[in-house]
């Protein structure tokens, strides 16, 4: 890190400190007899440092985002919950601003989704942001529909506000510049935020003119269903099963760890073949997730070395994660020594398959 970038996150480290002295502080004076005015003036200060917070907090993570691509935290999420925090945390700064928010939830009521709770709110309040800024009164939509099928849970989630708030320009620099001059930093901070993580969730985004002068933006997320079952130990040791999950692309990685741990496993991870066969020299797994395209060693290189191992490590059930699973691809795989093939995107129905399978073949071939 250069000296001046070490000096920037220094200062936003310093102001958002002192952002939580400020707040720290009206607390206490909002405890104290006041007068109106007075009340009014706390009010104000209390605004202005949640806002100045904000802005850090979205430009710190934003440059991480940019800098570091999206790592996200996976766990499971009620879906409705969103839709709550969301009405929690935006009708107050809506009422503020002469706005009525209108929000609304479609799907079944405790329906969940393996996803990143943050990072939704996240692509949620940059577009919700640029709508309150633009809207002088009236109301603002925003909803989330949920479908879940046999390929997952789509989420579909849409902000109907005031029509060309600058969001649809064709260069997303030029459209957040705008953004910035007309409705304020903190609103073009979230908006560009909010882009960058729905483009890391593979999200798609699209608008649509409505009658009069508003117009609905409107984001698709595929997400993996939360899955209770859990996968089997591995054989004769009594404990869970210990995955090496290979791949890399960071988000890939996070999501087949957060899903072997959802299925009662522990996991490590390589980013390339070369360091997923020095870690299966350890001895350390029971079970490989190999990526197939891979800098430096991809993951068919990764096997036939591995495989070369002596003894009990070259003999580590070896799984293919891959986006090419058509039948002579995956025939080339398993020629290769590697024991499945999972196909991307992930569906954990297929992944706890695959695991029980090759850590318990036996048991599996019975069931069958």
């Amino acid at each position: 890190m250069s000296l001046p970038e070490f000096l920037a996150d220094r200062v936003a480290a310093e102001i958002r400190q002192q952002m939580d002295g400020v707040l720290a502080l009206t607390e206490q004076l909002a405890r104290q007899r006041l007068t109106a005015d007075g009340e009014a003036c706390v009010a104000g200060v209390r605004s202005a440092a949640e806002g100045v917070s904000r802005m850090v907090d979205a430009g710190r993570d934003l440059k991480a985002v940019v800098r570091q691509g999206l790592t996200p935290d996976l766990g499971p999420v009620v879906l409705r919950e969103i839709m709550d925090e969301i009405q929690e945390r935006w009708q107050p700064r809506a009422a503020a601003s002469g706005v009525t928010l209108l929000v609304s939830f479609d799907g079944e009521p405790d329906v969940s989704a393996i996803a990143d709770r943050n990072r939704l709110l996240q692509i949620f309040d940059g577009f919700i942001g640029e709508a309150v800024a633009a809207q002088a009164r009236g109301a603002i939509e925003v909803g989330l529909s949920v479908e879940t099928g046999p390929d997952g849970v789509r989420l579909e989630g849409r902000v109907r506000g005031p029509r060309d708030t600058g969001w649809d320009s064709q260069d997303i620099e030029s459209r957040i510049r705008n953004i910035a001059e007309r409705l304020g930093l903190e609103v073009a901070l979230g908006a560009m935020l909010a882009r960058h993580v729905l483009s890391g969730m593979n999200g798609r985004l699209r608008k649509e003119a409505n009658a009069g002068a508003s117009e609905t933006v409107s984001f698709e997320i595929d997400l993996s269903p939360v899955v209770e079952e859990a996968a089997a130990p591995a054989e004769d040791t009594g404990r869970a099963a210990h995955i090496l999950v290979v791949d890399d692309n960071a988000t890939n990685r996070m999501v087949a760890q957060s899903l072997v741990e959802m299925f009662d496993c522990t996991s490590e991870s390589a980013e390339d073949g070369e360091e997923a066969v020095e870690a299966a020299q350890t001895g350390r797994f029971d079970l490989i997730l190999m990526d197939i395209r891979m800098p430096r060693m991809d993951g068919v290189a990764a096997t036939r070395a591995i495989r070369a191992l002596p003894g009990r490590l070259g003999a580590v059930p070896i799984i293919a994660l891959t986006a090419n699973a058509d039948p002579d691809d995956a025939e080339g795989y398993l020629a290769a020594g590697m024991n499945g093939v999972v196909e991307k995107p992930m569906k954990p129905e297929h992944l706890l398959q695959a695991l029980q399978q090759a850590l318990d073949p036996g048991s599996s071939a019975a069931a069958a």
